[in-house]
């Protein structure tokens, strides 16, 4: 072999050992999550440097976490996605775009973190708002993300059906409730952080239902003293579900960044990144650790009042179910 083709050879090597170190993963996350994946994946690829010596780029895309979800289903190469409701997940799943099995393939249901649903009202909280009962007062507006486009506008609408029921009101009963809080709606958020600016910079409404998380985002963002986070006495546990897209990375060869940067979320610096952004993280000492910023509430999950988020999507959310008889735009 001549010294020309050696160093063809060995400069084609090289070049090639670099395009493998310097794989590029795309996670397709839901609207709120985007100051935390930032700061997650800074932290992620430092590790993944000092662990296996390879260089990664990170790319974010963020929306709305239904229209995360069907963008990747039409064709977007995102390489793992980060949702926040198993429904999102499990419409990849019926496409064959992520495993059937996902939510088996990372432990706690593949969801690394969780969150809840509380209000965000302007500072010193002139309306007095306390519970859900004063989100359906005359007079109150409220801003809320709609439930057929994200995550976040589901917990929300399942949160406050949830608190009827959990006082001993029956189905009926709770559909009056959420009626007459969706009468108090002005408009509706395509996504958390739209409904965030609506609330904040469009200074519609009175009150925000949002993710716990989003308190920590808006303080960062808009400042310190913007809103006042009131707690209600119930909420729910909001999922946030992780898989990997199976398409994407055996096409891209992603496969083994995808899983360890996914599995990454259950080590102890992932879980204490997620509690700097007001995200509830699965290890129970990591939890208790910080008492302090999760205020304790009482919480039901989605499977203890509606089977489980598939069951309340046809039951409430599909087109002609339960929200669109309660609901009417522009009302």
């Amino acid at each position: 072999m001549n010294s020309r083709l050696k160093a063809a050879l060995a400069a084609a090597a090289f070049l090639a050992s670099a395009a493998v170190s310097a794989q590029t993963l795309l996670n397709a996350s839901y609207d709120v999550a985007r100051e935390f994946y930032k700061d997650y994946n800074t932290a992620f690829i430092a590790n993944y440097k000092k662990t296996t010596g390879k260089d990664v780029k990170i790319d974010q895309s963020h929306g709305g976490s239904s229209a995360q979800a069907r963008s990747v289903a039409d064709g977007l190469d995102a390489d793992v996605v980060t949702m926040n409701t198993t429904t999102d997940v499990d419409f990849l799943a019926e496409r064959g775009v992520v495993a059937k099995d996902w939510n088996k393939r990372f432990p706690d249901n593949a969801s690394p973190t969780t969150s809840t649903m509380l209000f965000l009202t302007r500072n010193g909280n002139p309306k007095g708002i306390k519970d859900w009962d004063d989100l359906i007062k005359p007079g109150v507006q409220v801003v809320v993300v709609n439930p057929k486009t994200g995550g976040n506008g589901r917990y929300a609408y399942l949160a406050a059906w949830g608190y009827i029921k959990k006082k001993g009101g029956s189905d009926a009963q709770a559909a009056e409730f959420v009626g007459k809080l969706y009468k108090n709606v002005p408009v509706l958020g395509k996504g958390g952080r739209d409904a965030t600016t609506t609330f904040l910079q469009r200074n519609i409404g009175d009150v925000l239902i949002t993710f716990e998380s989003e308190v920590v985002s808006i303080n960062r963002e808009f400042g310190e003293g913007k809103v006042d986070a009131v707690y209600p006495s119930i909420s729910i546990v909001a999922e946030n579900p992780v898989a990997v897209v199976e398409r994407t990375v055996a096409k891209k060869g992603t496969a083994e960044l995808a899983k360890a940067y996914l599995q990454w979320l259950y080590s102890d610096e992932g879980q204490e990144i997620a509690v700097k952004h007001a995200l509830r993280p699965r290890n129970p000492a990591i939890l208790k650790k910080h008492a302090d910023v999760f205020k304790p509430i009482p919480l039901f999950t989605v499977q203890e009042l509606f089977g489980s988020l598939g069951e309340a999507q046809k039951v409430h959310f599909n087109d002609g179910g339960q929200f669109d008889k309660l609901y009417t735009p522009g009302r």
